[in-house]
């Protein structure tokens, strides 16, 4: 015996479903589905229409297909891991997904080595790039560039007019710092520097270097340290050999790494050693004690990188570079130089 046909067409509905319903062509429906302006008022109406009616929705691959256009963004980070990336993660995906775009994230886990072939790669598979905080040279830097445009760069000075950046000014952010613990009484520091390839690193240490010729009755040491907590807390014998009765850590992670291993070591903070980090992530406030720090607005800075990518994009001009100063957050990890 046939199976008694029930009536119901449970088949999901096709665009030729559509273009027969509202009694036009494929291409009229294709165009009307995404978003052509060139269609008849009143044609488009009864597209929409119909496929409202039949339940219809454009298939996101096939609408790739017809535009030429993925509606993804690529973002390489150096370190997925960091609270500070993951900030500026959020406030590009925030905007993205308001239009409509996914994020493809490539993490070079702090492997400059590895960028330019991970950038390539992922803007193949995107419309277009950012870039959060490249560790890459600037030779290559500026080679790699024009091949992955549309691309955007955040906290790194591409040098190129055509290249959109936004950025923290880590240069006055670490010189705040400086002059916070200076006030203090502070005369004998350690900066414990993050990554060599980072420019933000680069920013801090001519600060560093600024401070120092003007101000002749300080003494500021540089240790080798890292971008992790464990580089914090593997730098503490270095910190404590230096005799400084301040150290700035290049980031809040490795702030906290050396604020553990000092503790370990029953040196007090900031009795016998002040301790300032950067960037002021979400746990700085909850160390024992408190992480001074230097406030930058991560999320601001990836809403502003994504603003500039849309506006490439879709051939428009996109706004000025943009700068943020970083604020100094002063916590119980900083106090007065101890009495010598």
């Amino acid at each position: 015996m046939g199976k008694a046909k029930t009536g119901v067409d449970r088949r999901t509905p096709t665009i030729a479903d559509v273009a027969a319903r509202a009694e036009v062509s494929l291409s009229t429906v294709s165009r009307v589905m995404n978003g052509s302006t060139t269609v008849d008022a009143a044609l488009a109406e009864r597209v929409r229409e119909a496929a409202l009616a039949l339940g219809y929705s454009a298939s996101p691959l096939a609408r790739s297909l017809v535009l030429g256009k993925t509606q993804t963004l690529a973002v390489v980070v150096p370190d997925l891991g960091n609270p500070t990336f993951q900030g500026a993660l959020r406030g590009l995906s925030d905007g993205a997904s308001e239009k409509g775009y996914h994020v493809l994230v490539a993490d070079s886990h702090e492997r400059a080595a590895d960028e330019r072939e991970l950038a390539i790669e992922a803007r193949r598979r995107c419309d277009g790039i950012v870039l959060c905080a490249p560790r890459m040279p600037a030779e290559e830097l500026d080679e790699i560039l024009p091949l992955l445009a549309p691309v955007v760069v955040i906290n790194r000075d591409p040098g190129r007019a055509d290249v959109p950046s936004v950025f923290a000014d880590y240069r006055s952010g670490l010189t705040q710092m400086l002059q916070h613990v200076y006030d203090l009484g502070h005369r004998h520091l350690v900066y414990l520097e993050g990554s060599e390839n980072a420019a933000s690193n680069r920013n801090r240490l001519a600060a560093i270097h600024e401070f120092g010729a003007t101000h002749d009755d300080v003494r500021i040491d540089v240790v080798p340290g890292g971008v992790g907590f464990e580089d914090g807390y593997s730098a503490a014998q270095s910190v404590v050999g230096t005799g400084a009765t301040a150290a700035i850590a290049f980031n809040d992670l490795a702030a906290m790494g050396l604020l553990n291993a000092l503790t370990e070591q029953g040196v007090r903070v900031p009795q016998d050693v002040s301790i300032t980090g950067f960037d002021d992530i979400p746990f700085a406030r909850y160390t024992t004690p408190p992480l001074t720090t230097a406030a930058v607005p991560v999320e601001e800075l990836g809403a502003q990188a994504w603003e500039r990518v849309w506006a490439l994009l879709n051939g428009r001009t996109p706004a000025y570079n943009l700068s943020f100063g970083p604020l100094v957050v002063a916590r119980g990890s900083t106090g007065p130089a101890p009495a010598a």
